[in-house]
């Protein structure tokens, strides 16, 4: 019995070694594996610095050399597409001009062929019955004839010319259309890119801007009070497209300069607030006024952008649909409702190529979804006279 416990002992013990054995291999094993991941990771940190320096480093060199590049070939073709825009309305004008030359022409040659048919049969008439007076005649009406061949000869190179010219015109509006269209694919990603905070250093702010109306009768009332809104906001037109029939609604887009979105959203804000309280300002009797001689609230001065801003939305409302944006600003026109909302970047960069904006019916439903601080609803507002 001894011997079998000595025995047990002995494999107990030698069990306990292996074991033992077993960790300390287990444990080293692990301790190099823990020294091969440190060392991987060591690497990987190494590449992923080297890489991100190289990374900053041409990003700064982007920002530095490339972008003032940018603005300024930019600033080139923003030049050249309104000349070549002016000259496009010129060329435009002279073949209306020419078109109704044509007409003339046209009805000229109809003319004179007929003409020309009948002394053609007058000829004939006057050599059958006048034989002894052909040879004087003859010579008068060959002449007259020559005329008329020479006339329709001229006729026809003018028609010539005229269809020349129609084509060149043709093919200098399809090169100012496809300058149109870069240059404001290049601008739209220069508003998506100050939307997002990613303008370089040094490069001036850039905001959309929008306008239509379903009254081609009220477009130039709105392009007028759009143009002085943005004056006195403080915005030049950096670009302006249009798209739609020269008899109907056209979309017009401006790509605006001069104030931030920033800015421009605490300054609208300001003046929607002051319009709004225009109603209860006018709503206050002359009793109401605290302090003795002071003006009526409702005879305040009204600053030019405020004025400005209010001669917009009074035009948009006397049309029965209309929608216009200022950079945050957003204005719009129902049949039922005249509503402004100032929105954020986000929300501006959400709408920015979205085709709600030109529907004031799905605009107007957009906003009604926004926070209540965001929107304005200025219908009562804008039915009252100007005076109240």
């Amino acid at each position: 019995m001894t011997v079998v416990l000595v025995l047990l002992c002995v494999v107990v013990g030698i069990l306990e070694l292996y074991a033992g054995k077993q960790s300390k291999d287990q444990a080293r094993a692990f301790t190099q594996r823990i020294e091969e991941l440190r060392e991987q990771v060591s690497k990987q940190n190494g590449v992923l610095v080297t890489v991100g320096e190289q990374l900053t480093a041409e990003l700064s060199r982007v920002k530095r050399d490339v972008l003032p590049g940018l603005d300024d070939r930019l600033r080139r073709n923003s030049g050249q597409i309104e000349e070549l825009g002016r000259l496009l309305r010129q060329a435009d004008d002279y073949i209306k001009a020419q078109a109704s030359r044509l007409q003339e022409l046209e009805q000229q040659r109809v003319t004179l062929a007929a003409l020309r048919r009948k002394l053609t049969d007058i000829e004939s008439t006057v050599r059958t019955v006048a034989p002894q007076a052909e040879p004087a005649a003859g010579r008068r009406l060959e002449s007259a004839l020559g005329r008329l061949a020479e006339l329709e000869r001229n006729g026809t190179e003018i028609l010539q010319l005229q269809r020349d010219l129609t084509r060149t015109l043709e093919d200098v509006e399809d090169v100012v259309s496809e300058l149109l269209r870069y240059a404001g694919g290049e601008l739209e990603e220069a508003v998506r890119s100050s939307l997002r905070g990613e303008r370089g250093e040094g490069e001036p702010p850039l905001v959309s801007g929008r306008l239509w109306t379903r009254d081609p009768r009220l477009q130039d009332v709105l392009e007028e009070v759009y143009g002085h809104c943005l004056e006195q906001i403080g915005l030049q037109v950096r670009l302006r497209t249009g798209e739609g029939d020269a008899d109907g609604p056209r979309r017009h887009r401006f790509f605006l300069t001069g104030r931030p979105a920033e800015s421009l959203a605490g300054a609208f804000t300001e003046l929607l607030i002051t319009t709004g309280n225009d109603l209860s300002r006018a709503a206050l009797l002359p009793t109401d006024v605290r302090v003795a001689g002071a003006p009526h609230p409702a005879e305040r001065p009204v600053p030019p952008d405020e004025a400005a801003l209010k001669a917009l939305l009074r035009a948009m409302y006397d049309s029965d649909g209309a929608t216009a944006q200022i950079g945050p600003l957003l204005a719009v026109r129902t049949r039922q409702e005249l509503l402004c909302a100032v929105l954020t970047p986000a929300q501006l960069l959400e709408l920015e190529n979205d085709e709600v904006l030109w529907d004031p019916s799905a605009a107007a439903l957009r906003l009604r979804q926004m926070a209540a601080h965001q929107v304005w609803e200025l219908t009562d507002w804008a039915s009252q006279l100007p005076s109240a």
